[in-house]
């Protein structure tokens, strides 16, 4: 009996976790299309330049900078269906717009509006993780968060990447933004319309009065503002590979190839290898966060993860035998699912032992800062003789910095984490 009502006590704490998952999967459709298809298609979206193509991918997250505090702020008092409602419709009527409007000057315009909706999802989805989880299943819940919302950059880049080519942008654009409103009945009928302050992740009213009363002097400790640093760091790294795969598929293997006894175009490659790593990220980021739960703590697997990503990321840049770059594409990939997944597992971590508003909401912030350097820095990069190589090698020495620089603090983490102990409560 015991062992019943504790599967359905898992069962109902998980259900607000795959709800948001899903809506958000749906709601990333157009984003991840854009990722694959604009770097080629840029002249049929009204673009005149190919700066301009970096820009917009870019200008969404520059929006979300002064934007997330305000929606953090708005998350305590605005109920978690309405936010998620209004992302889930502005999601739509964005992605709608790539394909009936064309401009630069309209497409800024769509890029930021598609920004403000993402902050409303990702701020919910945080802080819903952190309300339903504890220390024994916050990694696996995060990794389910990621893993499901993922598949909507799945069928967003695969879709995106074997349609446009036939069909055109616009018309899969608009195709994509009418089925995202089919997360506005997930969001009627299983989002409660509780606050944030007693179903996000809020202390009890004596633990809420005293952080508050200690929240300057103890909130940002040299681990929080690590974390928020290493963040800022691995999304502006990310954005690397997501911004130029096309590109360097393009460039390296311009010519239609014969794989796996079919052929393939180089957007089609671009779609398959991006989509495959959403395809596997339902089962591979709850598998990472699973084991970040066990006795031996996230970091050594996050440091791993690390020095993974930076072999894959040293071999990118060099013109290999197909194979065996697609093979090194897709570790770089299963890396960047374990370093995602951990990363958000450790600023939840940080968040629930201080303060989760204001944690979450810096955290939020140094990523999309580093989201949004990415692709503009990228592009200008490119510009420069051998840019492709100074990107991927110099983001490949910076992966290595940080797995070194998290070996420092690894032991006074994982001793917090054990003893259950935040900032505040050390201070006492």
């Amino acid at each position: 009996m015991n062992s019943t009502l504790r599967k359905d006590y898992q069962g109902n704490r998980q259900q607000p976790v795959t709800v948001i998952a899903i809506v958000t999967a749906l709601c990333l459709l157009g984003d991840s299309m854009l990722y694959i298809v604009l770097p080629i298609y840029w002249k049929e979206a009204g673009l005149t330049a190919l700066w301009e193509v970096g820009l917009l991918l870019s200008i969404n997250r520059f929006v979300r900078l002064p934007i997330t505090p305000l929606i953090g702020l708005l998350y305590r008092k605005l109920p978690l269906r309405v936010g998620l409602a209004f992302a889930v419709l502005l999601a739509s009527v964005t992605t709608v717009g790539y394909g009936v409007l064309n401009g630069f000057a309209a497409w800024l315009v769509l890029r930021c509006l598609w920004g403000i909706a993402w902050s409303f999802l990702r701020m919910g989805s945080y802080l819903t993780v952190i309300r339903y989880s504890d220390d024994s299943n916050r990694g696996h819940l995060m990794g389910r968060f990621n893993g499901i919302s993922r598949l909507g950059s799945l069928v967003g880049m695969l879709a995106g990447g074997i349609l446009v080519p036939f069909t055109g942008m616009d018309a899969v654009s608009v195709a994509f933004g009418l089925f995202m409103l089919a997360g506005l009945p997930y969001v009627a009928l299983h989002i409660t319309g509780t606050t944030d302050r007693t179903a996000n992740g809020g202390y009890d009213s004596h633990q809420q009065k005293d952080r508050g009363n200690h929240l300057r002097e103890n909130v940002w400790t040299k681990p929080v503002m690590k974390i928020i640093a290493t963040g800022l760091l691995l999304f502006l790294i990310q954005t690397v590979l997501t911004s130029t795969l096309s590109l360097l598929i393009e460039t390296h293997y311009a010519q239609p190839m014969m794989l796996i006894g079919m052929i393939v175009t180089s957007t089609m490659l671009s779609g398959v290898l991006q989509a495959v790593r959403w395809a596997w990220e339902p089962f591979l980021a709850s598998l990472f966060g699973r084991w970040s739960d066990g006795v031996k703590g996230r970091l050594p697997l996050f440091r791993m993860s690390l020095i993974v990503s930076a072999a894959g990321y040293a071999l990118i840049p060099w013109q290999l035998p197909v194979y065996v770059w697609c093979a090194a594409i897709l570790f770089v990939m299963a890396a960047s699912t374990a370093i995602t997944t951990l990363l958000d597992a450790l600023a939840s971590d940080a968040a629930r032992l201080s303060s989760v508003i204001a944690v979450m909401t810096a955290f939020s912030v140094a990523a999309d800062l580093g989201s949004a350097i990415g692709p503009m820095l990228t592009y200008l990069i490119l510009n420069l003789p051998h840019g492709i190589m100074y990107t991927y090698m110099g983001s490949a020495v910076v992966l290595v910095v940080l797995a070194i620089w998290h070996r420092s603090n690894a032991q006074l983490v994982n001793e917090a984490a054990q003893k259950n102990l935040g900032p505040f409560e050390k201070s006492q």
